[in-house]
């Protein structure tokens, strides 16, 4: 489930060339503060998925919500008694 969500996040980026150094920018606006750039477009892809990752594990480490992207949303499992 968090392959498909970080999958759906990825699909709804938006990406532009900014300058010439690392020209390519990417951001998902549904995920405050997620963006990236990067030397090429599939790099900055690539930092932007690392990106994603970083910040679903601070967001569930400080208990911020992690809003749903379409029909995928990542939220605390309860754990099963053995």
């Amino acid at each position: 489930m968090l392959t498909e969500y970080i999958e759906e996040a990825l699909r709804r980026a938006r990406y532009e060339i900014i300058d010439d150094d690392e020209p390519y920018y990417g951001e998902i606006t549904e995920l405050k503060g997620v963006w990236a750039a990067g030397k090429t477009l599939e790099e900055c892809r690539e930092s932007l998925k690392d990106t994603v990752e970083g910040w679903i594990l601070v967001s569930i480490k400080k208990g911020i919500p992690i809003p749903k992207l379409g029909k995928y949303e990542v939220r605390e499992v309860e754990e099963m008694a053995a």
